[in-house]
């Protein structure tokens, strides 16, 4: 049995836990089809390189590249809140924190998903994914060592 005082702020913000509810449940179900989309269209050998890649949209206007990185880092923060709220709510909050901070642009970034990819169970586990959707393994280390 719940204590009143509890039962009262449940009671008195239903509203607002539904909609959190909702959203966590949402972030879930984008979390479970995203991540795999993203890991498997990869390509083989991104993380071969010192540096990270030049953004596909790097040969756009200045107007349309700002507003395509501004709307990235606002998708990211919010995916990073949304996991944060994940922690206490139902939800994936690790996972859609990763993903949030997957599209900031943070300095040190690439090197952070380098070392995290370079996780032997990580790496696995994504392999896993590439080889179910047909796609080659991920190559892991700098260009200069496989070639």
């Amino acid at each position: 049995m719940l204590p009143q005082a509890l039962h009262d702020v449940i009671h008195a913000n239903e509203t607002l836990l539904w909609w959190l509810a909702g959203t966590s449940l949402l972030t879930f179900i984008a979390t479970l089809l995203l991540v795999p989309l993203l890991l498997t269209n990869l390509p083989a050998d991104y993380f071969c390189h010192g540096k990270r890649h030049r953004a596909p949209w790097a040969h756009h206007h200045p107007l349309i590249r700002g507003v395509l990185l501004i709307g990235k880092n606002i998708l990211g923060t919010l995916f990073f809140m949304a996991g944060l709220l994940m922690l206490f709510l139902p939800g994936q909050g690790l996972l859609t924190m990763v993903m949030g901070i997957v599209l900031l642009d943070l300095p040190g970034k690439y090197r952070l998903e380098s070392w995290l990819i370079s996780r032997r169970p990580i790496l696995r586990g994504i392999n896993w994914l590439r080889l179910r959707a047909g796609k080659p393994l991920l190559i892991i280390g700098r260009e200069e060592e496989h070639s």
